[in-house]
Formats: structure tokens, C-alpha cells, sequence
């Protein structure tokens, strides 16, 4: 029996040659990159959530299509443009600011519970391209959304009172937010251990997902319908949205660092790479708002707005950063210095928040009093600098109430944070119920002098009796800022302690 192939095989043969080729560069490119985004997108691709979500979103896309056809039917002009982008961005920001964030959560914090991930880690990927992976597996799923709402968004545009530049602008906007919403989302799987830990971030995210979604949704909806009725987009506007994308830019690289830090081993350098992040973020906000203070005509407003936002924000991150575990790893002690800040240690973290804190606060107060030393800068100066020295104050207190006793019971990161969270409340709420209570006024200067949120207002505010005087002179400050150094002092060398206790053998 002859075994020659016939011709047409051999034809055959021959063209599935180079797809074959094809198809094996495309899969060793996909493996060189991230195996894990195909084995994700593959898994999230074959779900019911992700089947069920995309065709109730086009069945409702293809409703508000024929709804809008109907209704635009025998009319010479319609305007309901903007309507209608607004309804298809409505079902599209139920999937990508809902379903894609917490979908992303629920695949890390899955991989935890069930104790995959050391699996995971087996693979020789690491940390962080298992976590690149993850989020970019649902960013494909969410531009697999997109691409099926995209061109109900441009009819809308074809049913005009709305147009491209709004349409492009809003999308911009809505795939920063989509992309943060995941990057936090991730970094939240990573919060908690235990069980009851896990519930309680569950039950914050999902409380936060559905505030920031409505949140979003008036946001379009003020833009969109504020420029159908020809409400310009000044400067400030677009100064805003400059500032909210720079946030969400730099925020999510240092949420996505922070959860690589936390799914690395001990013996690691995990802290490095989240704490350049906040330094890099620190210094380039500076400067650009150096920038904008000097080519918008030195208004006093920018650094004094950008000193208030910039320090909560570096309080907040310094509440992560100094709240460390105790001590180092043996492989890394040799090559730390006093002046190595990035390295792990509460030690270093909490010195490297405070100079990062003051150094902001100097800088904007700097610009401030550049821009006009009058009496009422002078006021916002004073203002800024107490926020920042509150912020000092009780974060040393915290880990003063947290490392000062013998036993861990209240040293662990989680316990330090909470006994943050305590002591602010009662430094804020104590000062007026105590004024209620000896018949004085709820704002009394001395009374609350360190009252974080009364305080720092009462530095802001004017004499009444005298418009042009200070309400709190500068001695009071500098009363402020003696508690702080004293503070941060004790922190200081009892964190000191407690590494030197960690390194015992």
C-alpha cells in the first residue's frame, strides 16, 4: 500500500505550517511577559459572573438603543445626546467600578484562604508579577466590557447635545478610576490574616465600592450635562482634574508596591520600593506645585490648599509606614545605616515619615510667605504647621502606647493603627465636652491647643476683636511644636529599644 501524501495534503500541510509558527510565538511572548495573565483572563472568561455581567450589560445597552431610536424617531434635531451617554456609562460603571474591583479582591483574597498561594509562589514569579498578572487579567476583562459598550457611547454622539471631546475626556477619566478601584481593591486582599479580618475589610470595600460609585456617577453626570448647557471648563477645572489624575497615577503605584510588600517574605527588602514610591510622590507633587504656584502668578491659595490635602495624605501614609514590624532580618542588618530610611524596621519608618511630613509643611509654608507675608498667609502658615505637628504628636503617641509596654500585646501594626484611630478621636472629642462641662466656649484656644481638628482651626482664625490680629499667637505654636519634638523623641528612642530587643539572640 503506497503512504505518499497526496498534493492536497501536502498543500494543507504546508499553510498550517506558519500558523502553527504563529500561534507558538504569540503563546512563548505571552509566557515571557506573564503566563498568569493568560491562565487569569482564560479562568475569568469561562465564569458564569463574567457571561451573566456582559450579556445583561449589552441586553440593556441594546433596550436604551432602541429606547432611543424610538423616541428620536420623526424628529428634524434631537439633544438627548447626553442623556444617553450618561445611561450607557451607567452600565458600564456597574461592571468596571463594581464587578472588575471586586472580582480582583476576591481572586487574591481567594488564593489566600484556600492557601494557594504558596503555590503560586512556586512558580518562581514573585510577588510582583503574580500581582502585575492579576490585575492585568481583569483590566483585559475590562476592556473587553469597553469594547462592547464603546459604540453605544459613540451613538450617542450621532443623537447630539453632547461631543467628542467630553465623550474622550470622560473615558479618560473613567479608565483612571477603574484602574485605582482595582489596584486598591488588590492591595485590600492583602490587609487582613484571619478570618474575622478578611469579613471586615470585605464588608469596608464593598461599603466603599458602592459610595465611590455614586460618587463617579455625579461626577459625569455634572460634566456632562454642564457642558450641554454651556457651562465652560475653566482653569481650575482642568487644574483639577490635572491634580485627580496625578493622585490616582501615583496612589495606585503606591497601593500596587504596598501589596507586593506585604505578599514578600521577611528576609526581604519588601519595604524599599513602597517607600521610594512615597518619597518620588512627595517630591515630583512639590514640585509640581511649585510650578503651577509660579506660572499661575504666585496665588497664595495653591500651596496653602495643596500644604492641607498634602499633609493628611502623608499622615495617612505615615500611619502605614511607621507602624512596621519591629527589627530586621539577619541578611540586612549589615548594610543598614542610620540614614537607611528605605529599609524595613518601624524605626526607620517612622523617621522617614516625619521628615517627609515636616519637610512638605516647610516647603508650602515657604511658598506661602513667599507669595505675600501679610497677616492672613501668616495665619495659613501657622495652620499648615500645626497639622503637621498634630499629626507628629499622635502618631508617636500611638506608638508610645503601643511599644512602651513589655508585652506585644499592642505592638502588632494593625493594634498600633487602631490606637491611632482611639487617640486622635479622643484628642478631638474630649478638649470640647471638657469646655462644656467648666462653661467655657468649644473653640477656647487654650483649652484646645492639642486638639487636632479645633486646633489647627483655631491657628487659621482671626481675632474677633481685633480683625487683623492672630487668634493664637505664634508662642502657642511653638508651644505645639516643643510637645511634638518631645514626643517624637520618645518614639524615637523606644522604637530604638525595641529593634535593639528584636536583634537579641
Amino acid at each position: 500500500m503506497s503512504t505518499q501524501a497526496s498534493p492536497a495534503s501536502g498543500a494543507s500541510d504546508a499553510t498550517a505550517a506558519p500558523a502553527a509558527r504563529v500561534s507558538d510565538r504569540w503563546e512563548r511572548w505571552g509566557d515571557r511577559l506573564n503566563p498568569l495573565v493568560v491562565k487569569e483572563v482564560r479562568q475569568g472568561l469561562r465564569t458564569r459572573t463574567f457571561w451573566v455581567c456582559f450579556g445583561l450589560l449589552l441586553l440593556a445597552c441594546l433596550t436604551l438603543s432602541l429606547i432611543a431610536y424610538v423616541n428620536t424617531q420623526g424628529t428634524s434635531y434631537s439633544r438627548e445626546g447626553r442623556t444617553y451617554f450618561f445611561s450607557f456609562f451607567v452600565c458600564l460603571g456597574l461592571v468596571h467600578f463594581g464587578v472588575i474591583p471586586f472580582n480582583a479582591y476576591r481572586s487574591l483574597a481567594r488564593e489566600r484562604e484556600d492557601e494557594t498561594w504558596s503555590l503560586l509562589l512556586l512558580t518562581g514569579l514573585g510577588p510582583r508579577r503574580i500581582l502585575g498578572g492579576k490585575v492585568a487579567s481583569f483590566l483585559v476583562q475590562a476592556a473587553l466590557y469597553a469594547s462592547a459598550v464603546g459604540p453605544f457611547l459613540l451613538f450617542s454622539y450621532f443623537l447630539n447635545g453632547i461631543d467628542l471631546p467630553t465623550i474622550l475626556m470622560v473615558l479618560l477619566l473613567g479608565g483612571a478610576w477603574l484602574v485605582f478601584l482595582t489596584l486598591a481593591s488588590v492591595c485590600a486582599a492583602t490587609l487582613a490574616d484571619g478570618r474575622m479580618g478578611r469579613a471586615l475589610v470585605r464588608f469596608v470595600l464593598v461599603g466603599a465600592l458602592l459610595v465611590t460609585f455614586f460618587q463617579a456617577l455625579a461626577f459625569i453626570f455634572m460634566l456632562t450635562e454642564g457642558r450641554g448647557r454651556g457651562i465652560s471648563l475653566d482653569r481650575d477645572f482642568f487644574l483639577g482634574v490635572g491634580v485627580g489624575l496625578w493622585l490616582l497615577l501615583t496612589d495606585g503605584w503606591l497601593l500596587f508596591e504596598t501589596a507586593v510588600a506585604r505578599l514578600s517574605l521577611v528576609t526581604e527588602d519588601y519595604t524599599r520600593r513602597p517607600r521610594r514610591a512615597l518619597v518620588v510622590q512627595t517630591v515630583l507633587t512639590f514640585v509640581g506645585v511649585a510650578a503651577v504656584w509660579w506660572l499661575l502668578g504666585r496665588e497664595d491659595d495653591i500651596p496653602g490648599i495643596a500644604g492641607v490635602l498634602g499633609g493628611l495624605h502623608l499622615i495617612l501614609t505615615g500611619l502605614f509606614t511607621a507602624t512596621d514590624v519591629d527589627g530586621q532580618s539577619r541578611p540586612l542588618r549589615a548594610g543598614t545605616r542610620p540614614w537607611s530610611l528605605l529599609r524595613t524596621g518601624a524605626l526607620r519608618g517612622f523617621r522617614l515619615s516625619v521628615l517627609l511630613l515636616v519637610g512638605w509643611v516647610a516647603g508650602c509654608a515657604a511658598l506661602l510667605w513667599a507669595s505675600d507675608p501679610s497677616t492672613s498667609v501668616m495665619r495659613t502658615g501657622m495652620a499648615l504647621v500645626a497639622l503637621a505637628l498634630y499629626g507628629v504628636i499622635y502618631l508617636s503617641v500611638a506608638l508610645l502606647v503601643g511599644r512602651m509596654p513589655r508585652s506585644s500585646r499592642f505592638a502588632s501594626p494593625a493594634a498600633v493603627r487602631l490606637i491611632f484611630v482611639a487617640v486622635g478621636a479622643l484628642g478631638a472629642g474630649v478638649p470640647p465636652l471638657l469646655a462644656v462641662f467648666l462653661g467655657l466656649d468649644g473653640d477656647d484656644p487654650l483649652l484646645n491647643l492639642l486638639n487636632p481638628v479645633l486646633g489647627t482651626l483655631n491657628f487659621d482664625r482671626r481675632e474677633w476683636t481685633d480683625p487683623s490680629g492672630l487668634r493664637m499667637p505664634p508662642e502657642l505654636l511653638l508651644c505645639v511644636a516643643l510637645v511634638a519634638l518631645l514626643c517624637a523623641f520618645a518614639a524615637d528612642r523606644v522604637l530604638a529599644r525595641r529593634e535593639r530587643e528584636a536583634h537579641a539572640p
